[in-house]
């Protein structure tokens, strides 16, 4: 299991990414369109960070992992067959992958295709 995408969703999203950089020597880019404005960076494992603001004035904060998977629809539709709730079906992101987002038992999980 790899995780693909990590995203932290946060009002504050200059502080945090200051944090991580210090903390973990990761180095922050621009705010990315296609990632809903997140500020990436490259982990050591290929994976990448985003951090974002909220897209509407509901979504609270969160930290959650995409797994990289290899059919986001039969990752899908196992989770939904195993109790999850389907938040947002498989959405293409030109230039980045599919994803998807389920929630079980109140945590917050993507799947992410590349």
């Amino acid at each position: 299991m790899k995780v693909q995408y990590l995203e932290i969703v946060t009002p504050e999203v200059d502080a945090v990414c200051e944090t991580y950089a210090l903390l973990h020597g990761v180095a922050f880019g621009e705010c990315d369109p296609g990632l809903g404005g997140a500020r990436t960076a490259m982990l050591a494992s290929g994976g990448v960070l985003g951090v974002r603001a909220p897209l509407r004035e509901t979504e609270v904060p969160v930290v959650r992992p995409y797994v990289l998977v290899d059919d986001i629809q039969r990752a899908v539709d196992t989770a939904a067959q195993s109790g999850a709730e389907v938040a947002l079906p498989p959405m293409e992101l030109p230039g980045h992958g599919t994803c998807a987002i389920v929630i079980q038992g109140g945590i917050e999980s993507g799947f992410w295709q590349l």
